[in-house]
């Protein structure tokens, strides 16, 4: 396993330590929350820039990487509906585009057929708009539930972006071996 794919997994581990310092009910709660998410997207931002520099970039990466985004972007949005601090129709519209693009993506890449799109400007806009709308939510500001829809909308809007990109891929190129 490679640096950058290695830098991937350990983004896992970040989860359950944004669900514990969410749910910790220590005074400065948020705070510590939101420093667990920055760290995991600068991390995000470091296994990217590392596999592109060094010429890493694998299909386990291509596949992990935003296995590892969607999951904690789903626990932020879960904490968030629990704490009562957004809807669950916000967050059941959030969940049925992110688990649709994580169904999708095992489907594509188990079965062998076609690469998988590599990340583009569309996907990455969309998670830096989620990090400003966790930030605004985490705290409360001024119109964080137009921001969440504002969010929301871009990220369908990406999601069919990469879907179009997918059709559009040559289904006689086979995945690279692992």
């Amino acid at each position: 396993m490679n640096v950058p794919n290695l830098i991937t997994v350990t983004r896992f581990f970040f989860i359950p330590l944004f669900w514990l310092a969410f749910f910790s009910g220590a005074e400065h709660a948020n705070l510590l929350a939101f420093a667990v998410l920055i760290l995991a997207g600068l991390s995000d931002m470091l296994d990217g820039y590392l596999a592109r520099k060094t010429q890493q970039v694998t299909e386990t990466g291509k596949l992990l990487d935003p296995l590892a985004d969607k999951l904690m972007m789903i626990t932020v949005i879960l904490a968030f509906v629990i704490d009562g601090r957004i809807s669950w129709l916000a967050a059941g519209v959030f969940f049925i585009r992110d688990l649709g693009m994580i169904f999708v993506s095992m489907f594509v890449h188990f079965r062998g057929k076609r690469q998988v799109p590599a990340a583009n400007w569309f996907g990455k806009a969309t998670t830096v708009l989620y990090y400003v709308v966790f930030l605004m939510i985490m705290f409360q500001l001024p119109y964080y539930r137009e921001g969440l829809w504002m969010a929301i909308g871009f990220s369908i809007i990406t999601s069919l972006v990469y879907l179009f990109t997918y059709l559009r891929m040559d289904p006689n190129v086979k995945r690279a071996p692992q």
